[in-house]
């Protein structure tokens, strides 16, 4: 069994393939599938060996993969990341720090806190932090779809975990009394199901986000039940399924846009053998106050390949 952290910089610095478009209605994963792909095509450029004996031209794929991604322990890296590059430029005070974290389907609950560990120490690592404004937790099974404002509600009430998400949530409440994040929120929460976290919660989300692409309003509900209790409503775009294991299995496979690292049916000696399981995916995004602008922006993902 291998880990794998995948990694896709500051796709701030990209090019108009990686980053979406502002003001997209699209529920889209491209950022992120785009910005990975991009990551490691440049670090396989980066890092690609370079070779002095003339009868090894054409180096294996097993020698070209050691050269852009690192192993640490039972953890591979791809692509190796830089770490002296890391930080902000400015002091902390002048940015808003917001991570979204995404908790994949098909996952062990009780491996929730590894994740989240591992997830929040990539990116203090990332931004030189110590300290985190939002954190938006993404639960597996969640959406906010329907006809109308009133169905998606409807709908919403029956989906996801309740008794999983709360146990889930004393893992951000204790990060919240430590001071390592301020302000903690959820995603596609309607009416009902919100009102049943908060009454099982100690410390309660402050902002739940939703999408409205199949409807246009908020529905009166969780509007009124959102003020009741400080929650402040924000939309927005995300896919809930932001990596599935096809998506992950092509980036990281043999094809004509992967990165060469699992092998597969047509390729049997090139690349590690096994099952990949993503596992859960982060956001972050650091904004400048006083510019209203995003300094830095990027995704890590974990994922599991379990070897055959």
């Amino acid at each position: 069994m291998i880990k794998l952290i995948l990694s896709t910089g500051n796709v701030m610095s990209g090019g108009p393939s990686i980053i979406r478009k502002t003001g997209s209605t699209t529920r889209s994963n491209l950022e992120l599938v785009n910005s990975l792909r991009d990551s490691f095509a440049a670090a396989q450029r980066d890092y690609a060996p370079t070779s002095k004996n003339p009868h090894d031209a054409t180096p294996s794929c097993d020698r070209l993969a050691e050269s852009w991604t690192e192993h640490d322990g039972q953890t591979l890296h791809v692509p190796r990341i830089g770490w002296e590059a890391a930080g902000l430029r400015d002091e902390r005070s002048q940015y808003e720090i917001t991570v979204k974290l995404f908790l994949l389907p098909d996952t062990a609950v009780a491996a929730r806190e590894q994740f989240v560990h591992q997830a929040l120490h990539l990116v203090s690592k990332e931004l030189g932090i110590q300290t985190i404004d939002l954190l938006v937790v993404s639960f597996p099974g969640m959406s906010f779809e329907g006809n109308c404002e009133w169905e998606a509600d409807k709908i919403n009430a029956h989906q996801g975990n309740l008794e999983e998400e709360v146990a889930s949530w004393r893992i951000f409440e204790e990060l919240h009394r430590q001071g390592i994040i301020k302000r903690l929120g959820v995603a596609e929460f309607g009416s009902e199901k919100l009102g049943a976290f908060i009454s099982r919660t100690t410390i309660p989300p402050s902002v739940d986000q939703i999408n409205l692409r199949d409807c246009c309003n908020v529905p009166p509900p969780l509007k009124t039940l959102a003020h009741k209790h400080g929650v402040e409503l924000n939309v927005h775009v995300d896919c809930t399924d932001i990596l599935p294991r096809g998506t992950l299995r092509e980036l990281l496979g043999q094809g004509p846009q992967g990165a060469g690292l699992l092998a597969d049916s047509a390729h049997k000696n090139a690349g590690l053998h096994g099952e990949i399981f993503p596992q859960w995916v982060v956001r972050y995004m650091a904004f400048i106050r006083d510019r209203g602008v995003i300094e830095n922006k990027g995704y890590f993902a974990g994922a599991e390949l379990v070897e055959t």
